[in-house]
C-alpha cells in the first residue's frame, strides 16, 4: 500500500518528502545496500522500464522519482497538460521485476517530492520572476534545442543537480542513478556540469542482462539509441548508451508522443528519424553538411505536401535538423564533409539534432553520427 493518504495503492512505498527520503536512504547506507536511482517525469514509457531495469541489474535497491520540473517548461509551453498518470506508472513499476541467483529484485521506492520541496522559494515558468539557486550551463544552452527554447537547460540542469543532491551519494554504498533525457545535447550539457562542478566522472556501459521479466503484451522492447547521465559505484557520473526508441516506428520514446493521434504516430512522426537517417548516409557518402541537410529538409517538405493531401488533418512542419560539435556545440559549418571533420576534429563524432511538429506535438531525435566512445559513450 502506499505510504501516504490521498495516493494510490501501490506496493512500492511512495516517498513523498526529502525527509523521507533521505531516512529511507539512511537505512539503506546502514545496511550496505547498493541503491540505484532512476529519475524521470512519470508518463512512464518502455524506456522508462529499460532504465529501471538497468538498475535493478547493478543494485540491491532501486528508487525512482517522478517529478514534472516546472523550471524546465516556459511560460508557453505544456506544463499543465504535461501527462501525468500517476496510477499507471507505480502499476508498471510494480511489475518490473529481476531475479539475480536467489534475490528478487522490484523497485525499492517512488519518490514523488512536492514542488515546495524541491524549490522551497516558489518557482515561475518565468525565469525573470524566479527566486532561489538555478544552475545555468553556460556557452552550451542557446545551441540545438536550446536556440528553441532557451531557459530548458537551465531547467533541467537544475532540478538534476537538486536530485543528486538529495540522493547524496556517500562512500558506504553505492549509488546509479539515471537521468531519462531524450537528447544527445542534454546529456553532453549536463555532463559538463558533472565535469565542473566536481562530480567524480566516469563512463558506464549498458547492461547486457537477459534476466528481466518480460513487459506487458502490449509493449515493444526499445532500441539504442539515445542517452541518460549515470553515477555508479563509488559515486563515479557519466554517460551511458540507454534505450529510447520504438524499434517498429524508430519514433524516440517521449512521454509527450501521448498528444499524438493514432495516425499521427503511425504516419507521420516516424518521418523526422527517416529524415535524419538520409542526413546520416549522405554525410557518410561524402556530400558535405549543407547538401546532407538539405536533402532530408526537401524529402520533410515533399512528405508534409503529400501527408496533407491524403489526411489534412495531419499537419507536419520542421523546427529544425543540425549537426553540431559535440564539445562547443557549435554548428558544423555547411561546407564540411565527414572526412575534413574527422581530420580536424581529431575522429570526433558530430551530434545530429531535429526537432518536428506533427499537429500540436513537438517531437525532438538526436542522432551521434561516428565513434560515440570517443563522447564516453560505451
Amino acid at each position: 500500500m502506499s505510504s501516504d493518504s490521498g495516493l494510490p495503492p501501490s506496493s512500492i512505498p511512495i516517498l513523498t518528502s526529502v525527509a523521507s527520503y533521505r531516512k529511507w536512504r539512511q537505512k539503506a547506507f546502514e545496511e550496505k545496500k547498493s541503491v540505484g536511482f532512476v529519475a524521470t517525469m512519470g508518463a512512464l514509457h518502455d524506456g522508462h522500464a529499460s532504465l529501471v531495469r538497468h538498475s535493478l541489474v547493478d543494485n540491491d535497491l532501486t528508487v525512482v522519482s517522478i517529478f514534472v520540473n516546472p523550471a524546465q517548461f516556459a511560460p508557453h509551453e505544456d506544463l499543465t497538460t504535461y501527462p501525468r498518470t500517476l496510477p499507471r506508472d507505480l502499476e508498471v513499476l510494480a511489475a518490473l521485476s529481476l531475479t539475480t541467483g536467489n534475490d528478487l529484485r522490484t523497485p525499492s521506492a517512488v519518490f514523488l517530492p512536492s514542488v515546495h520541496d524541491m524549490y522551497p522559494s516558489g518557482i515561475s515558468q518565468n525565469v525573470a520572476d524566479q527566486k532561489g539557486t538555478f544552475v545555468e550551463v553556460k556557452g552550451f544552452s542557446h545551441q540545438m534545442e536550446g536556440q528553441t527554447r532557451p531557459t530548458f537547460f537551465r531547467g533541467v540542469s537544475t532540478v538534476v543537480t537538486k536530485l543528486f543532491n538529495i540522493i547524496q551519494v556517500c562512500i558506504r554504498c553505492s549509488i546509479f542513478a539515471i537521468l531519462a533525457t531524450d537528447h544527445a545535447c542534454g546529456l553532453v550539457a549536463y555532463t559538463d556540469v558533472l565535469r565542473t562542478e566536481g562530480y567524480p566522472t566516469g563512463p558506464l556501459a549498458p547492461a547486457n542482462d537477459s534476466r528481466f521479466t518480460p513487459l506487458p503484451s502490449d509493449a515493444r522492447e526499445p532500441q539504442y539509441r539515445t542517452h541518460s547521465t549515470v553515477s555508479r559505484y563509488s559515486g563515479s557520473f557519466g554517460p551511458v548508451l540507454t534505450p529510447q526508441s520504438d524499434p517498429i516506428t524508430s519514433l524516440a520514446l517521449s512521454s509527450r508522443n501521448a498528444y499524438l493521434t493514432q495516425s499521427e504516430r503511425d504516419i507521420a512522426a516516424p518521418k523526422m528519424y527517416a529524415a535524419m537517417q538520409k542526413v546520416k548516409s549522405h554525410w557518410e557518402s561524402g556530400r558535405n553538411k549543407a547538401d546532407s541537410i538539405n536533402e532530408a529538409c526537401a524529402y520533410l517538405e515533399k512528405i508534409a505536401k503529400d501527408l496533407a493531401a491524403q489526411d489534412p488533418t495531419i499537419d507536419v512542419k520542421l523546427d529544425y535538423i543540425e549537426m553540431n560539435d559535440p564539445d562547443s556545440f557549435e554548428v558544423v559549418p555547411d561546407v564540411t564533409t565527414q572526412t575534413t571533420w574527422e581530420a580536424e576534429a581529431k575522429g570526433r563524432p558530430v551530434i545530429l539534432s531535429a526537432a518536428m511538429w506533427v499537429g500540436k506535438t513537438r517531437l525532438i531525435d538526436n542522432i551521434i553520427l561516428g565513434d560515440k566512445t570517443l563522447l564516453g559513450i560505451l
